[in-house]
């Protein structure tokens, strides 16, 4: 069976569509998340919250909602290390300091900044590569914060539209910008950035604006129209809408990815980098949907 996760308890009061924003109004983020890990164990966590190597938080705290979403990179497991840990650890530390309120909401990068650092103060090295998204809701301001570093990322839909996305980050063609700790003495061998490398962004947001938070197996097999197309299905801000959407969306990533005939975009990239690819990119796959509604506690 198919697992959804949603989050929030609220009451959704707003209508998708996009309505006029009121100063005196909280805002809130009704979210609900779906995933498969590519070995077609569909919707089956790990412990935590995880699919596959894929790992994602969502948090609350009176002055903010936070989500976040991490790809760890496969690559680890050729040396006898399960990449899962770096990430679901990573996302773990992330979620926990922002329930002991040990961020700052208009400054995401902070978060995954001090995830990572502590990450790196463990006595026993947890050894992995992970790339990190957050997103950041600021109640009292209406305004979103975001922090990108590598090929996962966000899109903001209104009124059907793509009104902000985030920026991937590429070394070079599948190398993406990532979070990395390296065994002692070998550091310089292993790729890795700085989490103030990371792209970030703020802006206004209004209710009923859909928040689409993902990795890229979403994104490497689901280009704009089809995601926008899935999206027209969200009716209302229910919780029953969100799940079936998000799970929509997931479900039909997984199945292009082994589609070895679809020009995903993925294989499109390739193509554009001189490679002759075809098909989707099997790939673990996280989805968190939300829906800005107004708060009530």
């Amino acid at each position: 069976m198919l697992s959804v996760l949603s989050y929030g308890r609220i009451v959704a009061r707003a209508v998708l569509g996009g309505l006029s924003q009121t100063d005196g109004r909280d805002y809130s983020l009704v979210t609900a998340s779906c995933g498969f890990g590519k070995d077609f164990r569909k919707g089956i966590l790990k412990k935590g919250m995880c699919y596959g190597d894929d790992a994602c938080f969502i948090a609350r705290h009176r002055s903010a909602d936070v989500l976040g979403v991490a790809d760890g990179v496969g690559g680890w497991r050729d040396y006898g290390v399960d990449p899962s840990q770096f990430s679901a650890t990573l996302m773990r530390t992330c979620e926990r300091l922002v329930r002991e309120a040990r961020f700052t909401p208009t400054s995401p990068v902070g978060i995954l900044t001090s995830a990572y650092y502590e990450l790196l103060q463990n006595k026993v090295p947890l050894l992995g590569s992970s790339t990190a998204c957050i997103v950041v809701l600021d109640r009292r301001s209406h305004r979103i914060h975001t922090c990108n570093l590598g090929d996962s990322g966000f899109l903001v839909v209104r009124g059907g539209e793509v009104v902000h996305r985030s920026d991937e980050q590429q070394h070079y063609f599948n190398t993406p910008f990532q979070l990395s700790i390296a065994p002692p003495g070998v550091e310089g061998a292993v790729l890795s950035d700085s989490p103030e490398m990371a792209d970030s962004s703020s802006f206004d947001i209004q209710l009923g604006d859909i928040i689409l938070t993902a990795t890229d197996g979403l994104f490497d097999n689901m280009p704009d129209y089809m995601i926008l197309q899935e999206l027209k299905k969200l009716k209302n801000s229910n919780y029953d809408s969100i799940q079936q959407t998000a799970r929509s969306i997931a479900e039909q990533a997984h199945n292009l990815a082994y589609d070895p005939n679809y020009m995903s975009p993925f294989a499109q990239f390739a193509c554009d980098n001189g490679l002759n690819v075809r098909g989707g990119k099997p790939d673990d796959i996280t989805v968190l949907l939300s829906i800005v509604a107004e708060y009530t506690d």
